[in-house]
């Protein structure tokens, strides 16, 4: 059964090398680290590599993120994977738990996470399942 978990998060994005990366073209790297509270309360860590275009409103991003905590009173951790697009400002995102990436009373989670941002706070709802729910 699906289970649903909504709440706010804070996110600090800092810019790392992008190894063997032409300098004329527009890539990056940068570090992810969050604070989410709400229905899960957990802290990330990840990477994002991203694609800027010379056409305004167009690039993509994808991201590998740790989140370690406790979701309705499990505690663990799993992985998020991130793909996002923006196309001349119309903006596509998926992020999902990666399979078999669960530990401890996480185990065998499988989820989507919804990201919501407005007037410059995030929220995200968090569409789950864990094995015997």
């Amino acid at each position: 059964m699906t289970q649903f978990a909504k709440g706010t998060f804070v996110v600090s994005l800092q810019p790392l090398s992008f190894e063997n990366a032409d300098p004329g073209q527009q890539l990056g790297r940068m570090s992810i680290d969050k604070q989410i509270s709400g229905d899960l309360v957990a802290a990330t860590k990840g990477q994002m590599l991203s694609a800027m275009t010379s056409v305004k409103g167009s690039a993509g991003y994808v991201a590998i993120e740790n989140v370690t905590g406790v979701l309705a009173g499990k505690h663990g951790s799993f992985v998020l994977q991130h793909t996002g697009t923006m196309n001349r400002g119309v903006s596509s995102l998926s992020v999902t738990v990666v399979p078999d990436s669960g530990t401890g009373e996480l185990g065998g989670i499988e989820g989507e996470f919804k990201i919501n941002i407005v007037e410059g706070a995030h929220f995200y709802e968090f569409a789950y399942r864990l094995p015997g729910d």
